[in-house]
């Protein structure tokens, strides 16, 4: 058996109830020109406890499907987002 994808991103949204949506991105070399470009991809995730926020760099991996577009679920918070709100209280 083949062992299940693993991404790292940053979510850019967390309006749904134990949903996130994860933007990863990868760099790769265009096949004619050669240039090195930035592709993104943006993925829903499941957050079971709905820990993240916006801003927040995740692992991610791949599973089951979840719902209609639902193909991954929230392994770890790698790094939590500088909110102006934390800076104030610090």
């Amino acid at each position: 058996m083949g062992k299940r994808k693993e991404f790292t991103g940053v979510v850019i949204s967390d309006k749904m109830q134990k949903t996130i949506i994860v933007r990863v991105t990868r760099m790769s070399k265009h096949p004619k020109y050669g240039r090195i470009v930035k592709k993104y991809n943006k993925f829903k995730v499941h957050d079971e406890k709905n820990t993240t926020k916006t801003g927040d760099v995740v692992r991610i991996q791949e599973t089951r499907p979840l719902s209609k577009d639902k193909r991954f679920r929230l392994i770890e918070i790698t790094q939590k987002a500088v909110t102006p709100h934390s800076i104030l209280k610090e």
